[in-house]
């Protein structure tokens, strides 16, 4: 219930500022759920703080080639069906 509460009153927020456009909402809560995920990961104490850096600048590269990768595979299959 609490987390449903943050999310809720994190959504309140951004449309009291005005971000109406869907990709500025989505971005702000990409961002949100990131800096929670992380805050999870520190009270679990998994790894120090310079470790989990290196591990989540890992992860965010791999999250953009795999964005690339999918876009690659979308025009593939587009030109596939045009012929």
């Amino acid at each position: 219930m609490k987390n449903s509460k943050f999310i809720i009153d994190k959504l309140a927020k951004l449309f009291e500022q005005g971000l109406i456009s869907s990709k500025d909402l989505t971005n702000e809560l990409m961002t949100i759920l990131k800096s929670k995920r992380d805050e999870i990961v520190f009270r679990m104490k998994l790894t120090s703080k310079d470790e989990f850096e290196v591990l989540s600048k890992r992860v965010e590269i791999l999250e953009k080639k795999i964005t690339q990768l999918n876009k690659v595979k979308k025009k593939k299959i587009k030109q596939v069906k045009k012929s």
